[in-house]
């Protein structure tokens, strides 16, 4: 994968042209610090919400989660394009400028949240994206700098049309079960989901899509809250049997664990065609689609109420 030569940019003062045309899909907090320092700094993405005011990277905008999800009742839902350009124009988004997403870094499970960003990101058209490896938590890790003066963003007046390039809709899923399609399913949840055994309450049942196969999102990290890099995600893939050339789509329960599938996938091994399911397995069980893994109506309601 394309990487940036750090020292380099300290040798010679990279322009922001040159930073851009290689930049990413993961930064490290020192590596993020060199290039705030630069004259065509990246924009930064706080995408943390209230904890945003607590102290942040200097420059950095907020820009809560929230703000690129569906509703309750389907999280994992597109937000309508004409909405979502106008959320990414109050943010000063361009399709140009290089975007950096931060987020908490508390585990596994919170980089989902950046991995759904960066996704909706790239499927806008941005051209130049990373994420903070480890986020915030690694930032203060470093010992790095915080500010907490809110910071205004600089309108843009950025034009999008959303990409299906990296998504997988219900219509896409549906060919997939029935067989008119030969996509490889993958199910980003914990194994407890995958069985049946666990839902989201959002969702009408448990189960999964018939013929999926589960690797959760939880393979592609070294530790609790750092991915691997691109070498690592290679070795993973393979060992797991996925080539290079084959069709993939990750879903979860709100496509936010498998926006981590997807960009370990797609970003880091350097899979050519994997695709997000967002509505994932919420969206798809208020459909009445066909499901495996599900339990009878009395052990739904237990394990309903486990959940819960």
């Amino acid at each position: 994968m394309r990487r940036l030569f750090f020292s380099a940019i300290a040798v010679i003062g990279l322009s922001g042209a040159a930073i851009a045309s290689d930049f990413g899909p993961l930064l490290t907090p020192d590596e993020l610090q060199a290039l705030n320092g630069q004259p065509d700094a990246p924009l930064v993405l706080d995408i943390r919400g209230e904890d945003y005011a607590q102290g942040h990277i200097e420059g950095a905008v907020s820009a809560p989660y929230d703000l690129f999800r569906g509703p309750a009742e389907n999280p994992g839902a597109l937000v309508p394009e004409d909405q979502l350009q106008a959320v990414l124009r109050d943010l000063g988004v361009t399709l140009e400028r290089p975007v950096v997403v931060v987020h908490q870094g508390s585990d596994d499970s919170d980089f989902g949240a950046a991995a759904r960003v960066y996704w909706t990101l790239k499927s806008s058209g941005v051209s130049h994206l990373a994420i903070l490896n480890g986020g915030m938590g690694a930032w203060a890790a470093a010992g790095l700098p915080l500010e907490t003066k809110p910071n205004a963003p600089v309108p843009s007046e950025v034009e999008i049309t959303f990409s299906d390039r990296w998504l997988a809709t219900t219509d896409d899923v549906a060919a997939i079960v029935g067989g008119q399609s030969g996509a490889r399913l993958i199910d980003s949840r914990p194994e407890g989901f995958y069985h049946g055994q666990q839902s989201h309450p959002a969702a009408a049942k448990p189960g999964t899509l018939p013929g999926a196969e589960n690797i959760s999102h939880s393979v592609w990290f070294d530790d609790q809250t750092r991915v691997m890099d691109a070498p690592a995600a290679s070795d993973v893939a393979a060992r797991l049997g996925i080539g290079q050339q084959e069709e993939l789509v990750a879903f979860c329960n709100t496509g936010h664990w498998a926006a981590t599938e997807w960009f370990a996938l797609s970003e880091l091994a350097g899979v050519e065609d994997v695709k997000l399911y967002p509505d994932s397995m919420v969206g798809w069980s208020q459909t009445g689609g066909a499901m495996q893994n599900t339990p009878g109506l009395m052990q739904n309601l237990l394990n309903h109420l486990r959940a819960n």
